[in-house]
């Protein structure tokens, strides 16, 4: 062979090596890309999202005239694992955008928020929404946040500076009045929307039979099941027509419970047919209302499951709510910080139980450590098939199709000047008064009301907190002077008297004529409160007792001539001062005519639908 004929032959050996080494390597990669685990899309960095990226997809399916049911599950579908399993997780907030938040929304993609914070005022609490929206408008997808808050008596539970204070829904329950049930949801739903958030945590549908219940008391409109029907689905239309979501709680009832699920885990043990004729009926007449989301109780319902926790129950939510019940909107978990859940499982060991069960969205509201960890958690679990992708799709497209039904995409953002002109005007406080001053109830009266206000008798006001405001609402009616003592130690502290605080009231008593002393208890009364009262009434002077927490303190002090309630405060007492609620009393106290009824049992000397009047 020649030597031309040599540097041919190497050339076409070369030639086909190289063909074989392109064809063994294409072979390879379509080999790989039809075996391996499937890539997780990455999350870029926020503001680094094309627009032409997001118009193609999600701006053009929302802008699309498919149904919202569609829209969603196309929506999905551009979705990766880790943006999934942030849309189950709702996270909680500082009440500033800070790099916690910036982590929580750009890099999770958590698809919710709870604001638990107490807010400055109108202006920052809409500015922070707007903030949160934004984060959320420079992911990926750009899909918009839920942002939430309990706000049972209204947004000053979130902005206590500015919100207009409603009365609990006990309160509500005592004037019988179906139409206030609807005007308080209906100024909740303003002003939420107005200050940027989509969800109300309420109404509660608890039927509060137990009226030593230290959670719910008297955050349930009462014990009637019947009217906590009509009370809830009058709000649940309030919320709808104002355009805000709205979440029935706790499933399947947190009414008859002796143990508060914030500090222990509860088992009730009634039967399956007090659980179908007294519990569920509320949930069941929103559910034909058509409720957008359910939230779960963390009580045992030892008729349904004996082992596990609502919340955690497949039986429950699964199998009770969904199947037997018919819901077909979001389910999502109470706090999973509470006591129940975070002392017998791990935040993202519950989380996913939780979503393994039913729900939809898991309330994570611990540290920041246990936020993570449910978010990694329900992802790992993903990834290992603990939680099947059908499960985790369908709850995903049920969140953004109520995202798309709220028309959060197109409205995520609020205008700020609106807001302060709605939220707390004078039109929602003098409803608010009003409804407060109606639900006041007379429990008993033996010729000590009602106070003359032109008398010029001294008139000392005791109360375990807020005794000097209460004085001054007590001056801007009676003639006579107004004296001032408090009871309970400083803020935070147990709301209880020490005999020292007893002695000190009592010198203070020589110096009146007639003495108004406040109670507060959620469940039964501390005993430092009920010596105080009997201590008062000993004094022989004209003493009435007003009941700002659960109605039924005039039980524990019988001897005391005037009794009233006013139904205005719960655990969380110290969150947020009633000041409608200190005022009617007042009001009734000095001469308007009571009209509240008893909305639960007392005792059998004060049934359900007592209460009595000035004529």
């Amino acid at each position: 062979m020649s030597e031309k004929e040599k540097i041919t032959m190497k050339k076409k050996v070369a030639i086909i090596f190289t063909c074989i080494l392109l064809i063994t390597t294409i072979v390879t990669y379509a080999w790989n890309a039809s075996s391996a685990s499937p890539r997780v899309i990455p999350i870029p960095p926020a503001g680094k999202t094309s627009e032409t990226e997001k118009s193609v997809s999600v701006e053009a399916i929302v802008g699309s005239n498919m149904p919202i049911e569609e829209k969603a599950k196309k929506i999905v579908v551009l979705m990766n694992d880790k943006e999934k399993i942030g849309q189950l997780v709702m996270y909680t907030p500082t009440n500033q955008a800070d790099p916690f938040s910036e982590k929580m929304i750009n890099e999770y993609n958590v698809g919710s928020a709870l604001v638990t914070a107490t807010m400055n005022n109108t202006v920052h609490t809409a500015q922070f929404n707007n903030q949160l929206q934004r984060l959320a408008s420079e992911t990926r997808l750009g899909l918009p946040l839920f942002i939430s808050g309990d706000m049972e008596y209204g947004t000053a539970q979130r902005v206590p500076a500015n919100g207009t204070i409603l009365p609990r829904q006990m309160a509500i329950g005592a004037t019988r009045n179906i139409g206030y049930a609807e005007q308080a949801a209906r100024i909740t739903a303003k002003e939420a929307k107005a200050l940027g958030f989509q969800w109300s945590y309420s109404p509660v549908v608890d039927v509060n039979s137990n009226i030593e219940n230290p959670v719910i008391g008297v955050r349930s409109f009462g014990e009637q099941t019947q009217m906590v029907c009509d009370m809830a689905v009058a709000q649940l239309k309030a919320y709808q027509s104002e355009g805000v979501l709205s979440s029935a709680k706790h499933f399947p009832g947190h009414g008859d419970t002796s143990f508060d699920t914030h500090t222990t885990l509860s088992k009730v043990s009634y039967s399956e047919d007090v659980l179908r004729q007294v519990h569920l009926p509320p949930f069941k007449a929103v559910i034909d209302q058509g409720i957008e989301s359910i939230m779960t109780s963390h009580i045992i319902i030892e008729a349904i499951d004996s082992t596990l926790p609502a919340t955690l129950s497949k039986k429950v939510l699964t199998g009770l709510l969904r199947e037997d019940m018919g819901f077909k909107g979001m389910i999502i978990t109470d706090a999973m910080v509470m006591d129940a859940i975070s002392k017998n499982w791990g935040a993202g060991e519950a989380a996913v139980m939780a979503v393994n069960a039913g729900a939809d969205i898991v309330m994570a509201n611990g540290s920041a450590a246990d936020q993570f960890e449910t978010l990694d958690t329900l992802y790992g679990a993903l990834q290992a098939g603990k939680i099947e992708k059908s499960r985790v799709d369908d709850a995903v497209t049920r969140i953004i199709t109520y995202k798309l039904k709220m028309k959060t995409f197109d409205n995520r953002y609020v205008d700020v000047d609106r807001a302060v002109k709605i939220v707390g005007n004078g039109e929602h406080w003098d409803r608010s008064y009003q409804m407060a001053l109606d639900s006041i109830t007379l429990l008993k009266n033996e010729n000590v009301l009602p106070f003359d206000p032109k008398s010029n008798e001294k008139t000392l006001v005791v109360s375990m907190a807020y005794a000097e405001r209460i004085a001054k609402m007590v001056r801007a009616v009676s003639k006579g002077e107004v004296l001032s003592y408090q009871a309970a130690p400083a803020w935070g502290e147990p709301l209880d008297a020490t005999e020292e605080a007893i002695q000190g009231a009592l010198e203070k008593a020589k110096q009146a004529d007639r003495i108004i002393v406040f109670t507060q208890s959620d469940r039964k009364i501390p005993k430092g409160q009920v010596d105080l009262v009997n201590q008062l009434v000993a004094t022989g002077k004209p003493v009435v007792a007003v009941a700002l927490g659960n109605p039924s303190d005039i039980v524990s002090y019988p001897n005391v001539k005037a009794y009233l309630t006013a139904y205005a405060a719960d655990t969380w007492y110290w969150i947020t001062p009633v000041p409608i609620a200190w005022n009617a009393s007042v009001e009734v106290i000095f001469g308007t005519n009571p009209k509240g009824k008893l909305p639960v049992t007392l005792s059998k000397e004060y049934p359900r639908d007592f209460g009595l009047s000035y004529r």
